[in-house]
């Protein structure tokens, strides 16, 4: 069995910052009802690294910003190796209400990774730490009916006694990257509300709520009074109201009357409860706090199915790092949600949020939406350190729990991700003492929540040590061939009774294709061209293979038919959602990038996104593989394969109007679940439509047009820029390699660099396939964004081999 729920009140302590910008006034009455005011506008930031707040003060370099923010947005992805890690200043001002009578707190949902809070030139503390949030009391700071300055000073520069590692495959951004809010609490309030559920079953239900009161609260007459609704119902399912004679800071434990026959939280019916602690003094309310919980009950078979609510469920899930394409880790809100929103309609019911703690609309979105979340400490990689290093890592547990407890959607407190891997200390990997540490974590994540499940993945030496476990196996693209996942599964079986697999994929480059993709073997067609077919061996695909979404679709395609077919099987997590910055990969197709996303930096759908709708979602639709892939060619006579993805029950195709076939969706048939059809291709031009039906009915199709040549192009010749409108100050430019015929050339692959003189500039350093000055080729054709302005717009595209090719663009002068 196990909790959920949400905290959203602890006061630890810790920062905001300084200075002016137009002050917030709140209004209204604000004595005994705690306000939480939203502070992200209307700042100031510093580029600086002085520790001096007098010399930040004084400097005139400041720059009006908003919230969330990180000055990595954009060196993370440029083409220059490293990324600023350094510290930075905030500043606004601040006013408080002058019938405030109560405690003022600055709340921080994220700060990377280490930072000074100061109120009106006095540090009012600190908090070390990027990942979780931290909340800071600034009563005793403040200035009577004045505006009063908040500084904050930032830094993620390399310290080793915090983790990540900073060996850890991504960016850690700096600055303050998440929302900071303003809480006004009455003299006396509630803290540390945590809810637990502690037996759930279909018939009935166990709360227990436990918190404390703030420090220096006076000792008086109280009582709490606890009711607990049902989400859109007006009546209370549970009442309790209770004397409490605890003085401040003991914690109180109120358990409530059973509840009978909850409702249960699951991914398909996230049903969710409100519980509102109302806290009394002489019969008057003097503090609110309201969250929502939900009831469920999970566990493992040994060595088998994962259960929910008493039900095997298969945990279908991806992963998510928390950043995007111009943006960095300093997403809004909206954008947390639009991500979860799209792993929740690709079918998921499961997410890894790899490898830290995430935003706080993350946890509230999963809630929602349904998504079971694995919640991991950022142990990762680096080994284990001194005795400051084990100080952050447990104090950065404990916080991370607290905060997080009460969210139903989170079932796993992962300990960490490959954490004996690269060690930054001397002896750092040392089994022993790696064993002893990670069992003093798990005791303090029982300790802290014992109705959770512990994990942890690929540090094999303390698998026995947490709840469940993960190997690391890449089929196919670290190791080994994707058609021997089925062997790999069956053989860590046994081994981990409580065994779910995390990560597995692959790289693919957006719009990079091939007709002999490799194959489920590992190997590939050298020369379909040539008389004699010499069948290649791929060794490690990863550093050798070709990068194509063709291979790509095919791997997950693979993988998808064995989980979903395996009767035993817990479940496993795809790697990962989307393409996201990395520093250790500056060689990759777009330098800085991991590409293992279903879909690219800026959220657009790759084709690997559509394998996996076809098999997760009830949503009708087809999709034909590929609108990426719209020039090919072959020997003449040569049959190619028209591939769909598609939920559909059947598929008919049509090549220029006339219907090759239909087919019944057949989850055993590979590839694409029996969607696939030989297809003559004419020469020029050929549209492909197909139809999809469930149950007889028509409800979807999709069409694609695909130009097709028997002539294989020549030697790479030189590269052609050209040039459409997006907008009416956008262009994108297309650099294609032709060969001396002027024919494209669809096996080339090298690097492109392009530059922009003139009136506009390009769109660069987002990470994306259309906004990257440095990108490879995708079937001889790479493309750039490019700003326009009155003028003329000088655009060039070369390599160390092709040079010299400009594009001019004209815009008329107004």
């Amino acid at each position: 069995m196990r909790l959920f729920g949400l905290l959203l009140l602890t006061c630890f302590f810790s920062c905001l910052g300084d200075m002016f910008v137009r002050p917030i006034v709140v209004s209204e009455k604000t004595a005994a009802i705690r306000k939480s005011i939203n502070l992200n506008e209307d700042w100031e930031y510093l580029e600086n690294n002085t520790r001096s707040l007098e010399i930040a003060n004084s400097a005139s370099s400041w720059e009006s910003i908003s919230l969330p923010h990180t000055w990595n947005q954009w060196d993370a992805t440029d083409n220059t190796a490293g990324y600023r890690r350094d510290a930075s200043w905030y500043r606004r001002s601040l006013s408080i209400p002058r019938d405030h009578d109560g405690r003022v707190c600055l709340y921080f949902e994220g700060a990377n990774t280490d930072s000074e809070v100061f109120v009106n030139g006095h540090r009012a503390g600190g908090h070390v730490g990027g990942y979780v949030g931290f909340r800071i009391d600034i009563t005793e700071f403040l200035l009577p009916e004045q505006e009063n300055q908040i500084s904050v000073r930032v830094t993620n520069i390399y310290n080793p006694d915090l983790i990540p590692s900073q060996k850890s495959d991504f960016f850690i951004y700096g600055g303050l990257t998440r929302d900071v809010w303003l809480e006004l609490l009455p003299k006396t309030h509630l803290e540390n509300v945590l809810i637990s559920t502690p037996k759930v079953s279909k018939e009935s239900a166990t709360t227990s709520i436990s918190f404390a009161l703030n420090a220096g609260a006076k000792a008086a007459k109280r009582a709490v009074k606890i009711s607990v609704q049902e989400n859109g119902v007006t009546k209370p399912v549970l009442t309790l109201t209770e004397d409490i004679t605890s003085l401040s800071g003991e914690i109180n434990t109120i358990s409530l009357p059973e509840l009978k026959q909850p409702k249960l939280w699951s991914p398909a019916n996230p049903n969710r409860y409100t519980v509102t602690v109302t806290l009394l003094e002489d019969s008057r309310v003097v503090d609110q706090y309201t969250t929502n919980i939900g009831y469920r009950f999970y566990s493992f078979t040994p060595n088998g199915p994962f259960l929910l609510n008493g039900e095997r469920l298969l945990l279908r899930g991806t992963h998510r790092h928390e950043e995007h394409a111009g943006y960095g880790a300093a997403m809004p809100n909206a954008l947390h949600r639009k991500d979860l929103e799209m792993i929740k309609d690709l079918g998921a019911n499961f997410v890894r949020l790899g490898h830290y703690p995430q935003d706080p609309e993350v946890y509230r979105t999963c809630d929602e939406l349904g998504l079971i979340v694995w919640d991991e400490l950022p142990w990762c990689r680096g080994g284990k350190g001194g005795e400051a290093w084990e100080a952050n890592t447990k104090r950065l547990l404990k916080e991370q729990i607290q905060q997080n407890y009460n969210h139903p959607s989170i079932f796993f407190w992962s300990l960490g991700n490959e954490i004996y891997w690269l060690p930054d200390f001397p002896g750092g990997d040392d089994p022993e003492a790696m064993n002893k540490f990670l069992t003093e974590l798990n005791d303090l994540a029982h300790n802290l929540d014992p109705n959770r499940l512990t994990a942890i993945r690929k540090y094999y030496a303390g698998a026995d040590r947490v709840d469940v476990f993960s190997p690391s196996i890449w089929s196919g693209w670290y190791a080994g061939v994707y058609s021997n996942y089925a062997d790999a599964l069956v053989e860590a079986r046994p081994k981990y009774p409580s065994f779910l697999h995390m990560e597995y994929g692959g790289s693919s480059h957006v719009g990079r294709h091939t007709e002999t993709p490799i194959t489920g073997d590992g190997t590939v067609n050298e020369n379909e061209w040539a008389e004699a077919i010499n069948q290649v061996n791929v060794k490690n695909i990863a550093k050798t293979g070709d990068w194509t979404e063709n291979y790509i679709v095919d791997l997950f395609d693979w993988h998808l038919r064995i989980s979903e077919t395996s009767d035993w099987f817990a479940g496993n997590a795809q790697w990962a959602f989307k393409d996201f910055g990395t520093p250790l990969r500056p060689e990759n197709a777009i330098p800085y990038l991991n590409q293992k996303g279903l879909v690219d930096r800026a959220g657009k759908p790759k084709d690997a996104y559509y394998v996996y709708k076809s098999y997760w979602s009830d949503e009708p639709f087809v999709y034909l593989e590929s609108h990426t892939w719209t020039e090919r060619s072959g020997p003449i006579g040569k049959a190619r394969e028209a591939v769909a993805y598609s939920s559909c029950d059947s598929l008919e195709l049509y090549h220029n109007g006339r219907r090759i076939g239909g087919k019944a969706k057949d989850i055993q048939a590979y590839p694409a679940c029996g969607y696939h059809w030989p297809i003559d291709f004419n020469e020029g031009e050929n549209k492909l439509e197909a139809r999809g039906f469930n149950g007889g009915v028509p409800v979807a199709k999709d069409a694609l047009t695909v130009n097709y040549t028997y002539e294989k192009s020549g030697s790479p010749h030189k590269i052609v820029l050209s040039s459409s409108s997006l907008d009416s100050d956008h262009q994108l430019v297309v650099a294609t390699m032709v060969d001396k015929k002027g024919k494209r050339v669809l096996d080339y692959e090298g690097r492109v660099y392009f530059d922009c003189n003139g009136a506009g500039e390009l769109l660069v350093n987002y990470g994306t396939p259309t906004r990257s000055q440095v990108i490879e080729m995708a079937n001889g054709v790479a493309r750039i964004e490019v700003k326009t302005r009155p003028g003329k717009t000088v655009i060039e595209a070369r390599n160390q081999d092709f040079k010299g090719s400009y594009l001019v663009i004209s815009t008329p002068v107004k």
